[in-house]
């Protein structure tokens, strides 16, 4: 598969597909009370490799509420954090990234403190939290993104870039920072951070529902006849 389509064509592409898929999937908006503080949603992308989304809120939420602050789950034992992320699908691994995530905060910072984010510009916030251990693009484009800064940073996750390299937006081996080096400039530039936090839970829906990782449903997709594998499907 190749990509084909030229630059000044891909906002009006994009949001052609965003039109197609709320009206296939309805409006999916994150309300004002799903944001939450920056912090806590670095720790829930940090811990949420291949877990589903549901649980990993649930851990960060008993994190927090057990241990009463952040700086008191980055001193537990790893065995002892390892247990409160049982239910995460890589406990192990989740826990010795969360640690040494918020030891490192609290080495540049003081405190497990990320307000500093606020007078920063996207571009620099996503850099400083992509030089912390574990914290690649998906997860610092979330925090920007998905938290209460509500920057306008398009999340990109197995899902979305799975989708996006078939419709042909993306070559087909093009990692996520890739992949949102590549979208974020044709965006269309009346989007929101709303509009592209929608976008990017619309896409993931498509995924998850029709554009799986095998037997991809191609004939139901709404967006078939704008996707370069569906036409040829």
């Amino acid at each position: 598969m190749q990509v084909t389509f030229d630059f000044d064509s891909r906002p009006a592409l994009l949001d052609r597909i965003q039109q197609q898929l709320i009206a296939r999937f309805g409006r999916i908006v994150r309300p004002a009370e799903k944001r939450r503080d920056p912090v806590w949603t670095l720790v829930q992308g940090v811990i949420g490799a291949r877990s589903k989304t549901a649980i990993s809120n649930a851990s960060t939420d008993r994190l927090l509420a057990d241990c009463r602050s952040w700086e008191a789950v980055a001193a537990l034992e790893a065995e002892k954090l390892t247990d409160y992320l049982a239910n995460q699908t890589f406990p192990d691994l989740s826990a010795g990234r969360l640690k040494d995530c918020l030891s490192e905060i609290i080495r540049r910072c003081g405190a497990v403190d990320l307000s500093h984010l606020e007078s920063m510009s996207t571009a620099e916030a996503m850099g400083w939290l992509e030089s912390l251990p574990g914290v690649a693009r998906k997860i610092s484009a979330g925090v920007v993104s998905n938290s209460t800064l509500s920057r306008k940073a398009l999340v990109i996750d197995t899902h979305h870039r799975r989708v996006v390299q078939r419709i042909g937006l993306v070559p087909p081996k093009a990692d996520t920072t890739r992949a949102f080096d590549i979208l974020m400039p044709v965006l269309p530039p009346d989007w929101s951070a709303a509009d592209i936090d929608e976008h990017h839970l619309l896409i993931k829906r498509l995924g998850q529902t029709h554009c799986r990782p095998s037997r991809p449903n191609c004939a139901a997709c709404p967006v078939r006849d704008d996707c370069e594998t569906g036409r040829g499907s």
